[in-house]
């Protein structure tokens, strides 16, 4: 296993120093799931939420994420985040979402696109829990990532 790189050697937590590395377009995918019972996925797929279009606030609520990841994950670096995209799909028990963010820069998008996964999935769950509290969130999981000193990486 790699040294982690977020502790110093004391072992307490600190920042990253990426200032020495190169400027590289980087782009990381995510994914998540939301599991309901059919009657909410058909109800939001007819547009009867009370709350509104339950899809599209979920995914400027992921690009917004995305931008604030640095504000929520205590040790990433805020990063000029070139693009952001959230895109669902419906499945046979409930939605899928795909999350892709970009940017030109010293360190990764990951934690981005995760955010961005999580939250759109959680926009979901508050603009639809009136009609299913059980719904289930999760996997949520890193499809792919590029760019950067360690290079790329695909899901097994």
């Amino acid at each position: 296993m790699a040294d982690l790189t977020h502790l110093d050697a004391s072992g307490a937590a600190h920042m990253v120093d990426v200032s020495a590395k190169a400027d590289t377009v980087r782009e990381a995918v995510a994914e998540g799931i939301i599991s309901m019972a059919p009657e909410v996925i058909a109800a939001i797929r007819a547009g009867d939420i009370k709350k509104g279009d339950v899809l599209g606030t979920a995914r400027i609520a992921g690009i917004m994420a995305a931008k604030q990841t640095s504000s929520l994950i205590p040790l990433c670096h805020p990063l000029p985040i070139s693009s952001v995209s959230v895109e669902f799909e419906y499945t046979g028990a409930g939605v899928r979402v795909e999350t892709r963010v970009r940017t030109s820069g010293k360190t990764g998008v990951e934690m981005e696109a995760l955010t961005a996964a999580s939250i759109a999935l959680l926009t979901i769950y508050d603009m639809a829990k009136a009609l299913d509290k059980g719904m289930v969130i999760g996997p949520v999981r890193l499809l792919a990532k590029s760019g950067g000193k360690s290079g790329d990486w695909i899901a097994p």
